[in-house]
C-alpha cells in the first residue's frame, strides 16, 4: 500500500504552524532576522530599506527592537519567522496605535501573518488601558497584507491617496481599523 506523501507534508505543515507564538526578538535572533531583512520582496513594502549587512542588523535590533515599547518575533517553535508592533501614539492621540507586520516571504500565503495579528488583537487592548483603535495603513498595491488584517477582524476605511513617501515615491495607503468595542473573531 502506498503512502500518501501529499497528506503527510500537509499534517506536518498544519503541525508546524499550530505552534506560533509571540515573543521579544533578541540580538541572538540576528541570523534569523537576517532571512527576512536582506529578501527585497519582504521589504518592498516597509518603510526601511533591505538590509546588506549584518552589522546594520544587529545595531537595529540594540537601539531600535529592544527599547521598542511593544516589538515581538512571530515564531514558529520558538524561532523567528517575522515580526509585529505595534506604535502608540501620545497626546490627545493615545487612544490609538498602529500596528504592523512581516514574515519571511517563505511563510506568505499560510495564515501565520493573520495568527500573529489576531494574537494581538486579543491581548492590546488590556496591556494598553487607553487604546481604543487599533489601525493599519497598508500601500494599495499590498492586497495579501489588507486581506491578512481583514481575516484578523479589521475593517477598510479607505484610502489615503499621497499619503506618505516610501523609499523615494509617495505612495496611496488603505486604513484599516479595529476597535476595542468590535467583535472578537
Amino acid at each position: 500500500m502506498e503512502r500518501d506523501s501529499s497528506k503527510s507534508d500537509e499534517n506536518e505543515k498544519e503541525e508546524e504552524f499550530s505552534d506560533i507564538s509571540l515573543r521579544p526578538l533578541d540580538l541572538s535572533d540576528v541570523d534569523d532576522f537576517m532571512v527576512w531583512a536582506t529578501d527585497d520582496r519582504v521589504s518592498r513594502f516597509c518603510r526601511w530599506n533591505t538590509y546588506t549587512s549584518k552589522e546594520d542588523a544587529v545595531n537595529y535590533i540594540k537601539n531600535t527592537v529592544i527599547p521598542h515599547p511593544w516589538f515581538k518575533a512571530i515564531c514558529i517553535k520558538n524561532r523567528p519567522i517575522g515580526a509585529i508592533s505595534v506604535i502608540p501614539n501620545s497626546g490627545e492621540d493615545s487612544c490609538r496605535g498602529e500596528i504592523g507586520y512581516l514574515v519571511a516571504s517563505k511563510y506568505w500565503g499560510q495564515g501565520i501573518a493573520t495568527k500573529a495579528v489576531k494574537m494581538v488583537a486579543s491581548t492590546i487592548f488590556s496591556e494598553w488601558p487607553n487604546l481604543e483603535r487599533l489601525e493599519a495603513l497598508v500601500d494599495v498595491e499590498n492586497p495579501g497584507s489588507q486581506r491578512v488584517l481583514e481575516k484578523a477582524g479589521f475593517q477598510k476605511e479607505g484610502v489615503l491617496r499621497k499619503y506618505c513617501i516610501q523609499k523615494g515615491s509617495t505612495r496611496d495607503m488603505v486604513v484599516l481599523s479595529l476597535l476595542s468595542t468590535d467583535p472578537k473573531l
